[in-house]
């Protein structure tokens, strides 16, 4: 039984076209630079598969109100996106969006950043 499986396995990943399969690679977040700003400064978000085809919008979430962000740079190892003036002092989660897919899919990345306030 164990071969049958994988043999069907590897026809299912076998068929899917290359370009369909890197238009549906998962973006990674793994570093933030700076690790806090204030509204108005830029940080730089470092990771895999974060061009504009996996990545779409970004947003800053504390579990219960989300925030997005105007991004200002982006190619597939980076993001730079500007913290908005209406993010209020707190540590945030990053959530990555993709809607350019029929599915659009929101996944909450690994990395924080922390909002300081006005002239912290």
């Amino acid at each position: 039984m164990k071969s049958s499986f994988a043999f069907g396995v590897l026809l299912v990943c076998a068929a899917i076209p290359p370009t369909q399969a890197a238009q549906g690679a998962m973006p990674r977040m793994t570093t933030v630079s700076p690790a806090s700003g204030k509204p108005g400064d830029v940080v730089t978000v470092a990771g895999e598969n974060l061009d504009k085809d996996n990545v779409t919008a970004i947003l800053l979430t504390d579990g219960s109100a989300d925030v997005p962000v105007e991004i200002v740079g982006q190619n597939s190892t980076e993001v730079k996106f500007k913290i908005p003036a209406s993010a209020k002092p707190g540590r945030f989660a990053l959530v990555t969006r993709r809607t350019s897919q029929q599915e659009p899919r929101e996944i909450e990345q690994p990395v924080k950043v922390t909002v300081t306030g006005p002239g912290s």
